[in-house]
């Protein structure tokens, strides 16, 4: 399953981490360092099929950096389509590691793969310094309606540019503890007014029980609630012109609604993905877990001390009259712009998460939620009924989320650096029980500072 803002390893594979544990994403991307490549590779007119089919029958070995587990198993898929291309598989890190990597080869000029694996949130670092090969001219276009409508505008770019191929997603909801529900007489809030209620009835009824844990350290769950309320943190306007809002009404609200629930201390913020927060799993210290589609595969390998105990639901809304959610995880195949073999690039990306035998494989042997629509509909993906849920079809439940995804959300493009000052501002307001809104302040100073000295013209700033 996967989480973002960076990766993992099987069970724990996309923990906004590698940032440490979820996103303490250190490291600050200088946005408007590195070479943008030499450009050679760049097509603006249709590659004609003719060029392509001659290319793909043409020896070549491609580079290929991903953190993907056994990915190789993919892979086997594509070169027995193709037999004269040969993919090498590189694992150059995960999260910081892998990104720092790549753009310290892309800036050097030498060392880059062809292709990388990028999560959706750190495309926009890579499409602002020119560092990524728009697949569109090589038939990628023709991939739009294969995939959901959310993840598509997270690739695509304003004059119809297509910068990677998505491969998994995160659409968030809601796991929860159906005995702990039964037992204190709570319903499965449909609102966040009621999510808020239920909270300060379970931890009155039992102080060693929270109806949930909001992880100081989790800027990527943070990004999804914002996500799903409908808030426009960011927003870029050409090479150099950005809007930060992660103070405004939107935001303000979220930060009032979680910092008030963290002062009342009717939630906890213990950091995720640590020993204790693992404990709290297995004890029953969290009736909830705000998490994304690949959350029930891990939570089912890490808390089976509680199997069969829980089920999983659309997160509350603000507005219930209008279902919506964020996203929190999910990553895609980009060709880099300084390869040397294009063709050979766009056409593996592209097959890679296209072709239904390898995008089916990504769901049952990696266990990766989907980005294709043709998988999202098969009842053999939502049917699936695993006893750890009772019964129930999680798959379903969260393919239906997906669709209530907004497809106008937008990253900036120093994305690590927004963690790391979300962290260090809301996260610590959240642990100290402090004032969150004005923490939302000091973080949108934080980072119009940063964005003016890369660079970049902020607007209202």
């Amino acid at each position: 399953m996967p989480r973002s803002f960076v990766p993992t390893s099987s069970m724990s594979r996309r923990r906004f981490l590698a940032v440490s544990g979820a996103l303490s994403l250190g490291a600050a991307v200088t946005a408007c360092s590195g070479d943008s490549g030499s450009g050679s590779s760049s097509a603006t007119k249709p590659v004609s099929q003719a060029d392509i089919d001659k290319a793909m029958k043409t020896p070549t070995q491609l580079t290929f950096w991903t953190w993907v587990p056994d990915i190789q198993q993919e892979i086997a898929l594509f070169e027995k389509k193709y037999p004269a291309i040969k993919v090498k598989v590189v694992n150059a890190g995960q999260g910081v590691a892998h990104y720092t990597k790549l753009r310290t080869a892309l800036k050097a000029g030498t060392g880059a793969p062809d292709l990388a694996q990028i999560e959706y949130q750190a495309v926009p670092t890579f499409t602002i310094t020119d560092s990524l090969l728009d697949l569109a001219p090589y038939g990628a276009s023709a991939l739009k309606d294969r995939f959901v409508d959310w993840t598509w505008a997270q690739v695509g770019g304003p004059g119809g540019e297509v910068w990677a191929i998505p491969q998994d997603t995160g659409p968030m909801g809601m796991l929860y503890r159906k005995d702990i529900f039964d037992r204190h007489g709570i319903q499965v809030p449909k609102t966040w007014d009621e999510f808020a209620e239920a909270a300060r009835k379970l931890h009155q009824a039992d102080p060693d029980v929270y109806l949930t844990n909001l992880a100081a350290n989790e800027p990527a769950a943070w990004h999804g609630l914002l996500w799903q309320a409908g808030a426009k943190p960011y927003a870029i306007s050409g090479k150099s012109t950005l809007s930060i809002s992660v103070d405004d009404a939107v935001s303000k609200k979220l930060g009032d609604y979680w910092g008030g629930l963290a002062k009342e201390g009717v939630i906890s913020t213990d950091p995720d993905f640590t020993d204790g927060w693992y404990a709290g799993f297995n004890k029953g210290k969290y009736a909830t877990w705000l998490t994304a589609a690949w959350g029930p595969a891990f939570l089912s390998g890490s808390a089976k001390a509680t199997a069969g105990n829980w089920r999983a639901a659309p997160l509350p809304q603000w507005d219930a009259s209008q279902p919506a959610s964020g996203n929190w995880g999910g990553s895609t195949t980009a060709a880099l712009r300084s390869t040397k073999n294009p063709i050979a690039a766009a056409q593996f990306a592209q097959f890679l998460n296209s072709d239904p035998a390898s995008a089916e494989m990504f769901a049952t042997k990696q266990f990766f939620f989907p980005a294709t629509k043709a998988l999202l509909s098969d009842a053999g993906f939502t049917g699936n009924a695993p006893s750890f849920y009772g019964g129930q079809k999680v798959n379903q439940v969260f393919a239906d989320i997906g669709d209530t995804v907004s497809t106008s959300f937008q990253w900036p493009p120093f994305l690590d650096q927004a963690a790391t000052d979300w962290t260090e501002t809301v996260g610590k307001s959240l642990a100290d029980k402090a004032d969150t809104v004005a923490a939302l302040g000091t973080w949108q100073s934080r980072l119009t500072s940063y964005a003016k000295k890369q660079g970049f013209t902020v607007e209202g700033a």
